[in-house]
């Protein structure tokens, strides 16, 4: 987002000048510091990932802005042991802010001096493109925007506002007191110096200035991208989020009401589930180490998953195949990686790292407005449980419930909907997920009634209270008198006579009273689909979903 260079692994505590240049920002953190060249090139180097949260513990700037430098001089002096136990990480960026006019990169690689070896060589023209500007028009200038970032403009929200305001033909300052700064320049908003709860305003000029100004105010008053930021009280035009609806609740004691998430009626047995917690250590007995275990427990879990993966392939099974191929992708996430990796850079074991990575990152999902998004959070957890059993040798077992079971959980993962023993268990209900989850699709696929989104309450019915779950219309009824299980149980077997009896007349036409003729296809996605459709007085396909028929093997389909 910063601009393009690259990246340094360093092996002592000093950042040199890469070239000939002026400061023309030395952050307030210490941790970063911008060159301008003769050429006009902008330099940014910045120690570490992250560091700026350590508002300057570790750092000695030797420089001050204006002061001319040459090739190794000594720009930042840092502690290396003490960064390397509370920053995200040490490696040092070195990027040139207004790589918009490079036009030819030769890179280094391995080994480099500092103040030695050539870093790279490019071709720097910074009059090669016209400016895309327009300052023609009316100027407008926003209210006073409260900056809610705890660490202020550093870098990265630095970058995703100039990345914003090259969207916008106006000319666009940010305005900091009487001091002003270039929007599309990420040196130029860095060099300001913005800090948390600092009042800026934008200033716009050109056709699209109103545009721009509702586009940028709303940008800066939302943490411009930085984690965590929640907006500060700041101009009227700052977008707010509805409240979300409450749950539903029933006014009937003895009815606890979520929503479908597979249809079916079932009466049984309360089974209360408890999430698996597995005790792990914090201290870890050395970064290398624990590296190796992490990398062992991954590679351990990718095998599990493609097993189970290719076990519901040769089955047929190509959505729940597709579920845990989601989850062998999750582990390569780089965010949950560097979250790991950043806690065992500060001395924690590669299980406590990983565990508290997980439930940062699935906590994040879960609060997300897009409520999609938020179900994944679940299949987190199941991949963070996965992958900290291989980590600490605890087995996760399912516990062999009593014959008849409603089970209630805050969630299930799919690994444990996936392994439920359907002649034990006649439905499920949780407090958490909804419709389109993991969860929801392979209770679907397995056909066993379940209920997302079920009041709080559920968790604290006894287990052995007998209950009726009632899968499509979303309820659960405590407390069943015995003639209501009777009226259930005629209503299931007199289903199960009518669903005998559509058997027997699958095969014929489908003709309405009036004389006309109906066409009846399914929606399929494998071979299996389209053998049990024609079984089931199908005539047709109405939709292939042909994305499964790839999903579900290694190599592409043939035509056949």
């Amino acid at each position: 987002m910063v601009g393009d260079g690259l990246s340094i692994d360093p092996s002592d505590a000093r950042l040199v000048a890469a070239c000939d240049g002026k400061v023309i920002a030395v952050h307030a953190a210490g941790h970063a510091v911008t060159l301008l060249t003769p050429e006009g090139m902008e330099l940014l180097m910045h120690v570490g990932i992250d560091t700026v949260t350590l508002k300057g513990e570790g750092f000695k700037p030797q420089v001050k802005v204006g002061d001319q430098v040459k090739t190794g001089d000594t720009l930042i002096e840092f502690d290396l042991d003490f960064l390397a136990t509370h920053a995200k990480s040490l490696l040092t960026q070195i990027v040139v802010t207004n790589s918009d006019h490079v036009t030819n990169w030769q890179r280094a690689h391995g080994l480099v001096s500092a103040g030695k070896d050539v870093l790279f060589t490019v071709d720097f023209k910074p009059n090669g493109s016209p400016s895309t500007t327009n300052g023609a028009g009316a100027t407008l200038i926003s209210d006073a925007i409260v900056i809610p970032n705890p660490t202020g403009l550093h870098a990265r929200p630095a970058a995703v506002l100039a990345s914003v305001a090259k969207g916008f033909q106006a000319t666009i300052k940010l305005r900091l007191g009487e001091r002003e700064a270039n929007a599309r320049s990420v040196t130029a908003i860095m060099g300001l110096d913005v800090k948390q709860n600092d009042s800026v305003r934008v200033v716009a000029t050109g056709s699209d200035a109103k545009a721009a100004l509702e586009k940028l105010t709303r940008t800066l008053a939302e943490g411009s991208g930085d984690e965590g930021c929640k907006p500060a009280p700041a101009a009227a035009t700052t977008a707010t989020q509805p409240a979300s609806a409450p749950s539903r609740k029933s006014a009937d004691p003895n009815l606890l009401l979520g929503v479908s998430a597979s249809p079916g009626l079932a009466i049984g047995q309360v089974f209360q589930v408890r999430r698996t917690e597995i005790a792990v250590v914090e201290a870890g007995t050395g970064v290398d180490p624990e590296r190796r275990k992490l990398a062992a427990a991954l590679e351990t879990s990718r095998g599990q998953l493609a097993a189970l993966r290719d076990g519901l392939q040769a089955k047929r099974e190509a959505a729940k195949a597709a579920i845990f191929a989601a989850h062998e992708e999750l582990l390569s996430d780089p965010d949950l990686l560097e979250m790991a990796e950043s806690g065992i850079a500060k001395g924690k074991s590669a299980a406590f790292a990983w565990k508290s990575a997980i439930a940062t990152h699935a906590d994040q999902l879960a609060g997300m407005s897009n409520q999609l998004l938020a179900q994944r959070a679940n299949d987190v957890r199941d991949v963070g449980l996965r992958v900290l059993s291989a980590l600490t040798g605890t087995e996760v077992t399912q516990p062999v419930y009593p014959l008849n079971s409603i089970l209630i959980a805050e969630d299930f993962t799919p690994s444990d909907t996936a392994a439920l023993d359907r002649t034990r268990i006649a439905g499920f209900c949780t407090t958490r997920g909804g419709a389109t989850s993991h969860v929801a699709i392979i209770a679907r696929s397995v056909g066993i009634p379940a209920i997302a989104g079920i009041e709080p309450d559920a968790l604290d019915v006894a287990n052995g209270t007998r209950v009726i779950l009632d899968g499509k219309k979303g309820t659960l009824r405590l407390n069943v008198a015995p003639e209501e299980v009777a009226r259930i149980q005629q209503a299931q077997e007199r289903a199960e006579v009518k669903r005998k009896e559509n058997q027997a007349n699958a095969l014929k036409p489908a003709v309405m009273l009036d004389g006309v003729r109906l066409e009846v296809v399914a929606n399929i996605g494998s071979l299996k689909d389209a053998k049990q459709v024609s079984g089931l007085g199908g005539e047709g396909v109405g939709l292939l979903r042909s994305e499964f028929l790839f999903m579900e093997r290694s190599d592409a389909p043939s035509e056949d």
